[in-house]
């Protein structure tokens, strides 16, 4: 080994596989990136994609890593996984997957015929939440399969979330991180184990124990590098694999946030506050804290759903000529939306957005839409534009004061990761809108970074996570709010946003009930 030890974090997320490599100081050394094909879609509604193209994809990126550097395979120390949430994949008893994944978009419902039975279900019927379970066995990926391909679900072996998926590929071992743990699955996410088996989650679903792989906590082994799989990734074999996290814990990890009063957010697909907690604090009553990527701790997670979506939605439907002239100068098109929403006055002009294109299951409620008011002559799509960002800043500094209201503690500066954080006219707005100081970490890829901090205690690298942490993270740039924007931000926010939710959500139903959509 030689006297610089690396780690290879493997990330795929939802438009991209990325093989990283770092070092001991959070230093990216190489980089492979392929972007895939999200999913696809046979049925409306429906988001899938195969397995196998996610495997491929990853030796396609590591080919591309060891292009981008000098550094040898053989400095590589220890491999480590972290992955987009909810997907989930069927595998056989020789590990062949059974079906395509169904990725965490996918919008398709099981049927429900009747209410949990038993104590659990009167409880419920007391609590008033039999609504809220009948969501949750609706968009339990195992019930859809059992219902309609009954054949597929008796021949499965394992039931995986992608990362089990692919820690299997590497080590032909069914071992996941209770960090990855985010899903439709029979998991405790106060004790971080699977359910107790009088728990009411084995009710709502057909999964068995035993279809389920056993969970290591992050920074513990998964297993040795198995020979095809490290030809796959151009490695040595029996290199050990480090369990990791989610994408979105590994973001909050490697942005460095350790403790409850550091918000830390995530500017992609889906966009998120986080804290990082060694309370279980419900950031919406009955909707459980996400296990962290510090083993044993919590994320305090307040999620919009079609978070920065909307911002790659908005440049693929509207951007068409920011992007034409970017590609004729050879620049990124995000340089020429910045100038876009410079161009648009805070609070664009009256533009105000609320953005629920998804629903939600409690808060927002399974009948919220979007919306956007204050429409008149003078806008353009920059307001549009500006006011998708300030609708995502706004939503999300509603989910940091719940945050605040259920954990007792104050928020005092926020960390901001993902792709929307790599624009600057983004990172003032949110601190002008929050009021806080806005800091963006050294590197973009900081859910890569927070599994190589796992890999790296794991493999003794460093002596613990503070000591990781503090090595391997640093902030880039800040942001602080302008007094007199973040005055008009705040008005627009107290007097005009909070207001936007409880008066059109009962037009959100009589929508649904007349068109049935969102079910």
């Amino acid at each position: 080994m030689s006297e610089t030890p690396l780690i290879l974090a493997i990330d795929n997320g939802t438009q991209s596989v990325r093989a990283l490599l770092f070092d001991t100081r959070g230093n990216l050394i190489g980089k492979g990136k392929v972007e895939i094909e999200p999913y696809f879609s046979e049925q409306p509604g429906w988001a899938e994609q195969h397995p196998d193209y996610f495997w491929e994809s990853l030796g396609l990126a590591c080919d591309k890593l060891w292009q981008s550097t000098d550094a040898s395979p053989e400095q590589v120390a220890g491999v480590t996984v972290t992955t987009q949430r909810g997907t989930v994949i069927n595998v056989d008893r020789d590990g062949h997957a059974l079906r395509p994944a169904i990725i965490w978009l996918d919008q398709r419902h099981a049927r429900v015929d009747a209410p949990v039975k038993g104590p659990w279900g009167w409880l419920f019927k007391l609590a008033r939440l039999e609504d809220t379970i009948t969501r949750f066995r609706e968009k339990t990926q195992a019930n859809w399969i059992a219902q309609n391909q009954p054949e597929i679900w008796t021949k499965t072996h394992k039931f995986l979330l992608l990362s089990g998926y692919l820690n299997f590929r590497l080590t032909g071992r069914y071992r996941d991180s209770t960090g990855s743990q985010v899903g439709y699955l029979p998991f405790d996410y106060k004790k971080h184990r699977w359910a107790g088996k009088h728990d009411f989650k084995w009710q709502t679903m057909p999964v068995s124990p035993d279809q389920l792989p056993e969970l290591v906590a992050p920074g513990d082994t998964i297993g040795g590098l198995l020979p095809d799989a490290a030809r796959h990734l151009g490695l040595p074999e029996g290199l050990p694999v480090i369990a990791a996290a989610s994408d979105k814990a590994c973001e909050v990890l490697g942005s460095g946030g350790l403790t409850p009063d550091v918000g830390c957010m995530s500017y992609g697909t889906t966009a998120t506050i986080n804290t990082t907690s060694p309370r279980y604090v419900e950031p919406v009553r009955l909707m459980p804290p996400y296990p962290a990527a510090l083993p044993g701790r919590y994320s305090t997670e307040v999620m919009i759903y079609r978070g920065f979506w909307m911002v790659s939605w908005f440049k693929r439907e509207f951007g068409l000529r920011e992007r034409k002239i970017a590609e004729q100068q050879g620049i990124e098109a995000e340089v020429l939306f910045d100038e876009l929403v410079r161009d648009v006055p805070p609070g664009s002009m009256g533009l105000m957005l609320q953005p629920y294109w998804s629903p939600g299951v409690r808060q927002p409620g399974p009948e919220a839409k979007g919306a956007i008011i204050g429409f008149g002559d003078v806008h353009t799509r920059a307001h549009i534009y500006r006011a998708i960002l300030e609708g995502l800043a706004y939503a999300l500094r509603e989910g940091k004061e719940r945050i605040e209201k259920r954990s007792g503690v104050p928020i005092r500066k926020l960390r901001v990761a993902g792709g929307g954080s790599q624009s600057d006219a983004a990172m003032q707005l949110t601190a002008d809108i929050f009021g806080l100081p806005t800091e963006r970490p050294h590197t973009y890829e900081t859910s890569g970074l927070g599994a190589a901090i796992d890999a790296a205690v794991g493999l003794g690298l460093h002596p613990d996570f503070e000591n990781a942490v503090s090595a391997m993270t640093r902030v880039g740039e800040c942001f602080q709010p302008d007094p007199e924007t973040h005055s008009l931000y705040n008005r627009l926010y107290t007097e005009v946003y909070l207001d936007m939710y409880p008066r059109l959500q009962p037009i959100y139903r009589k929508i649904r009930d007349i068109t049935g959509y969102p079910r």
